[in-house]
């Protein structure tokens, strides 16, 4: 069995948890923060909150040159508590939302990809979470 390696970022929202879910499982939400960098946007996003239920994010540079379809499928879906999906490429995700009292602690944890760096990745992800951090709690 191959090595794989898992990273994890996390952000606590001052907000409630159903707001927090919201921000997070609403396509026109998801639009609103769903990219790493403000030279990026989020076009166009569906989302079937189920098991077997399949979701898609375009993230696409703002100047037109570039963009890709982020997909997946849900394994597990426990409402205001955690999400579980595999992106197309076969890496699992898992997101846990918790109640504490500085706020809403949102922890995600994938499978890193081969192709950049353990580093660039988190990077990416906690920017992406630092976003959604931002946006929910001006809701």
């Amino acid at each position: 069995m191959e090595n794989r390696t898992i990273i994890t970022v996390s952000c606590t929202v001052k907000n409630s948890i159903e707001k927090a879910w919201e921000c997070w499982t609403l396509p026109e939400h998801l639009q609103q923060w769903n990219f790493a960098s403000d030279d990026w946007h989020c076009p166009k996003a569906t989302n079937d909150l189920r098991v077997d239920g399949k979701f898609t994010a375009t993230m696409a540079a703002k100047d037109g040159s570039f963009s890709f379809d982020f997909e997946g499928t849900y394994s597990e879906v426990i409402p205001l508590q955690s999400i579980k999906y595999h992106i197309i490429d076969g890496r699992e995700v898992s997101i846990h939302f918790e109640v504490t009292p500085e706020g809403i602690l949102i922890t995600e944890s994938f499978e890193a990809e081969k192709t950049h760096s353990v580093e660039m990745q988190q990077g990416g992800w906690q920017a992406i979470l630092d976003n959604f951090k931002k946006y929910a709690e001006a809701q």
